[in-house]
């Protein structure tokens, strides 16, 4: 009997995430917004690639973050806590970095949620 080898999506999405790291980076004036979206959370960093730190950071698991980490809603929120704290630490212009995944659902309301915040990208 022959086993099915099914690909491994996350392996994917890291080639993909790879591939469109080559092509963008965050520097001090415009930094990075990653996203990384797991089963029942999801986080959101602005990173400075140039100096490799990370600058601001939200996630469905900080403590002011109410209910549910895994859904729309969440995401959209964790969007506008972004923003707010780069918006603290002066930033307004980021790239955004979709980590591999589509522009879509919790992904695509993140990035809104943090438009609606004051972030131009």
């Amino acid at each position: 009997m022959t086993m099915v080898n099914k690909a491994d999506k996350n392996v994917a999405r890291q080639k993909r995430h790879k591939r469109v790291r080559g092509k963008i980076s965050g520097t001090a004036q415009r930094p990075r917004l990653n996203v990384f979206r797991s089963a029942k959370n999801i986080y959101a960093q602005v990173i400075d690639d140039v100096n490799g730190v990370t600058l601001a950071a939200a996630s469905s698991l900080d403590k002011d973050f109410e209910g549910n980490g895994g859904n729309k809603e969440a995401a959209k929120k964790v969007g506008e806590m972004i923003a707010k704290k780069a918006a603290d630490k002066g930033i307004t212009e980021v790239v955004f970095d979709r980590g591999g995944y589509l522009y879509h659902g919790r992904v695509k309301e993140l990035a809104e949620g943090a438009r609606e915040g004051g972030l131009k990208f």
